[in-house]
């Protein structure tokens, strides 16, 4: 699992409109990449609706915002539209990217044991590197969990 101090690992992606996105692209600048399990489903909307209320504070403070699901670019844009949604989302449908992050596997879920997102949120430098992990996320209040952590 990514830790503080670490560099994000390689990845490329596209964001909801075909738009490609990797590591190296987002060199240079602040962001806040949060990972949930699904568009559209009632914790994660909380999630992103949390993210979205605070969205202003983070531009702010110059800080790109981006979710991740294993959702496609469709299914994305629908989401973004439905909740108007300011910021973008990627796409990882094989979930490569958020098992490089260390934020996909096993979990417990319902008394059962399946794979899934480990609902999270990184802070990542100019550089590219960890300055903040949440992974003890409560859907609702997100916003102001990574508000928290920023200091702000």
């Amino acid at each position: 699992m990514i830790k503080v101090g670490d560099t994000i690992p390689k990845f490329e992606t596209i964001i909801e409109n075909g738009t490609p996105i990797s590591d190296q692209s987002l060199r240079g600048q602040k962001f806040i990449m949060f990972f949930y399990g699904q568009d559209d489903t009632p914790t994660c909307t909380k999630q992103a609706c949390s993210v979205k209320d605070d969205y202003a504070t983070f531009v702010n403070e110059g800080y790109k915002v981006y979710g991740i699901s294993k959702d496609s670019a469709k299914k994305h844009q629908k989401f973004i539209a439905k909740y108007e949604l300011p910021y973008s989302l990627l796409v990882d449908e094989s979930t490569s990217i958020m098992r490089s992050f260390g934020l996909f596997g096993p979990k417990i879920f319902m008394g059962k044991e399946v794979e899934g997102i480990y609902r999270s949120a990184i802070i990542v430098n100019k550089e590219g590197v960890v300055t903040h992990i949440i992974d003890d996320v409560k859907s609702a209040e997100h916003g102001q969990q990574i508000k928290d952590v920023l200091g702000i």
